[in-house]
């Protein structure tokens, strides 16, 4: 067993972490959606995932890198890990872009319609 990419994914998920505390971006400003928003991504995409892996798009092939831990068929470990990532990564890329804009821009104008 060897856990160098689940540990690399780690690492870089408190990287993210450390953004978001530093910046306000995610967490820091709206928690509880925030937590929402990244279950249901997160969820869309096991899901996304179980429907690949039981059409035979996705398969698990064994690597001298990942832990070997299984959490179901074809859906290891770092499966789940990477998709907690790519969706906070997803959270934090928005609101730093918004966090951005807002601050080179001002506050967005609505036009009235």
């Amino acid at each position: 067993m060897n856990l160098v990419y689940a540990a690399a994914l780690l690492v870089s998920l408190a990287c993210l972490i450390l953004l978001d505390v530093r910046f306000r971006l995610v967490f820091a400003r709206r928690p509880l959606i925030s937590a929402a928003v990244l279950l249901i991504g997160v969820g869309f995409f096991i899901v996304w995932d179980a429907v690949g892996i039981s059409l035979g798009v996705f398969r698990h092939v064994d690597s001298r890198w990942a832990t070997g831990i299984v959490l179901a068929p074809e859906f290891p470990l770092e499966e789940l890990i990477f998709l907690v990532f790519l969706g906070y990564l997803t959270l934090i890329l928005l609101n730093g872009w918004r966090h951005l804009r807002h601050r080179r821009h001002g506050p967005a104008k609505r036009s009235s319609r």
